[in-house]
């Protein structure tokens, strides 16, 4: 079972990776780009059992996106809005720290500048 503290403790301990705000939120960035947000919009209507900081959204390659949530039907879903852009819902208690990582790396790969993205292999 992973927490908003788990993903923030990962997603930062990625090269150059920071935390920031985004819409009020917090979010987590390589050079300026997102790469995953906790307490996202619109998970209300998704999850309403569980709390803000419980669902996050990551930024994914389309085919990881769907391969993931094939593996994790559930846990992991493409948002309803830009779901086709990788955008990707988290549900934090439902993962294990393996594949939370798995997810906030290959999120930050996606993202990140090519040349950083090969210092992580």
């Amino acid at each position: 079972m992973q927490t908003a503290d788990d993903l923030r403790r990962i997603a930062l301990s990625l090269p150059r990776a920071y935390e920031d705000l985004h819409r009020r939120r917090p979010a987590f960035r390589v050079q300026k780009r997102i790469f995953a947000m906790l307490g996202v919009a619109g998970n209300a209507s998704l999850f309403p059992e569980l709390a803000a900081d419980q669902v996050a959204v990551v930024k994914l390659d389309r085919d990881d996106q769907l391969n993931l949530a094939a593996a994790h039907p559930g846990a992991v879903r493409p948002t309803e809005t830009y779901g086709h852009h990788g955008w990707t819902y988290l549900r934090l208690p439902d993962l294990t720290e393996d594949t939370l990582t798995l997810l906030t790396r290959l999120a930050w790969t996606h993202v990140a500048p090519k040349q950083l993205s090969r210092t992580l292999s």
